[in-house]
């Protein structure tokens, strides 16, 4: 598997991101080594590689929370129980760790 962490240049969430991806990958017994960070600097970059904001979470490629919004170097917000916020809750990011169709 592989893991990768896509943010934007001066994006607030990029490190408290990091530290929640790696907690998720701890928690499912997976090395938080594994994550890789891709820093992107062009709309270009954000279209090929269908990024739909800052931070993003990817494992194999596969957006772990996918997105019906446009691409581009934005910011980008998570639902979660107490509203929107800048970064995914644990237990979904380590729901998206485990796979399509893995249970909670």
């Amino acid at each position: 598997m592989s893991f990768e962490l896509r943010t934007t240049p001066g994006c607030p969430n990029s490190s408290p991101a990091l530290e929640l991806f790696h907690a998720a990958l701890r928690a499912e017994g997976l090395d938080p080594g594994l994550v890789t960070v891709l820093e992107l600097t062009s709309e270009a970059e954000a279209a090929a590689l269908q990024f739909h904001g800052s931070p993003s979470f990817i494992s194999d490629g596969r957006d772990l929370f996918p997105s019906a919004a446009g691409t581009g170097l934005s910011c980008r917000v998570y639902p979660t129980g107490s509203g929107l916020s800048g970064l995914p809750s644990l237990e979904s990011l380590r729901t998206g760790v485990r796979g399509p169709g893995a249970a909670a």
